[in-house]
């Protein structure tokens, strides 16, 4: 099924390496092309799978590094090659949003994109679809960025908030007060209290010149140089440039280095379910529970007195655990992670960090 609206448009970002999911995310293949849940289909095909439900998927384009190229197109062969905008050098979230929306204006000035992870748990299709194509909608009529917000069930400190401000003209959709990124366990808890502050999804939308026209305003000069220097360039100039000056652009995601910074920012209240699966405590949050609060992902275990936990194995890897209360066991090619599950985002990232330092890179 298909949008009647050919203008709207998805770019699915799938590059980041995924240290916080250690060690199920290693660096050769990262989360967003691993089946993580073992439905079948990795994250990110599951990704584009969501979106190709309602958009045309002929507007479906893909950011990522040259590294993880043949990755892509290995899981979505389906996508054409000139849909793929593979970084020479990772920069963050900014610098590819801005690469993948001077593509898109190129070649549709009225488009409006809305740009996705590839590692988030999205429960409530219907609702999902209705929000965002309202937010499409809103951003192809207004000259704003909008970000999509899920009411708090929990006072997560690995996430973003978004502090909603006054209302807008449209049904759901505020202006944004303030951002804060991973606030201390207690603000958190401050933050769902007050009513006042959504989950950020990192799901945002943009109508592709108003989005230009904050990079101008905010981002260094790099794609704009091509347009001066050889105003009808081809896709084979376009890849050229940006191989020889895309290092110039500062490593910095779309959150800091736009969002936190200009004045014209909604969020709009959505309905949809919704988890980010780039860290295992909130994977263990946002999945059913089984016997005793444990979380059994895709993996043969047997356990006694045992809580709280979440287990994943390989395939033909049998578990025997005793006693354990409120850990991650995840086991994954030459590494077995054995930790506490509170507040885990911060923990993994540092001991994936510290293997590097001390064992090298095959563990990561």
């Amino acid at each position: 099924m298909t949008t009647t609206n050919q203008h709207y448009y998805c770019v699915i970002l799938a590059g980041g390496k995924g240290r916080r999911l250690w060690p199920e995310s290693r660096v050769a293949r990262p989360k967003q092309f691993v089946d993580f849940l073992g439905t079948g289909r990795t994250q990110l095909q599951q990704t584009y799978d969501r979106f190709a439900a309602f958009l045309d998927s002929n507007n479906i384009y893909v950011c990522t590094t040259e590294e993880y190229l043949s990755l892509v197109k290995e899981q979505l062969p389906q996508l054409p090659v000139e849909h793929i905008l593979a970084e020479p050098i990772a920069r963050n979230t900014a610098p590819s949003v801005a690469w993948a929306n001077k593509r898109i204006s190129m070649h549709d000035a009225d488009a409006s994109i809305i740009v996705t992870p590839s590692d988030q748990l999205i429960q409530g299709d219907d609702a999902f679809r209705h929000n965002v194509l309202d937010g499409l909608h809103f951003v192809s009529t207004h000259d704003d960025l909008l970000t999509m917000g899920i009411r708090p069930t929990r006072p997560e400190p690995g996430y973003g908030y978004i502090q909603m401000g006054d209302p807008t003209d449209a049904e759901g959709v505020y202006r944004v007060q303030s951002f804060t990124e991973k606030p201390s366990r207690e603000f958190a808890t401050m933050f769902i209290e007050s009513g006042e502050f959504y989950w950020n999804t990192g799901l945002f939308l943009s109508n592709v010149k108003c989005l230009s026209r904050n990079f101008v305003r905010l981002f260094p000069e790099v794609l704009r140089k091509l347009d001066r220097a050889k105003p009808d360039y081809t896709l084979e100039d376009e890849l050229t440039f940006v191989k020889n000056h895309y290092p110039a652009y500062p490593n910095v995601s779309m959150d800091l280095g736009v969002l936190e910074r200009s004045d014209n920012v909604c969020v709009m209240r959505c309905d949809f379910g919704w988890a980010d699966l780039g860290m295992w405590h909130s994977v263990y949050d946002a999945m059913s529970h089984g016997v005793d609060e444990n979380i059994v992902i895709d993996s043969e275990v047997m356990l006694e007195d045992c809580k709280n936990n979440i287990i994943k194995l390989p395939k033909g890897r049998l578990g025997v655990i005793s006693g354990l209360d409120g850990f991650i066991v995840a086991e994954q090619g030459n590494v077995l992670l054995i930790c506490p599950k509170e507040d885990s985002s911060s923990r993994v990232k540092k001991f994936a960090s510290e293997v590097v330092m001390r064992f090298g890179e095959d563990y990561v």
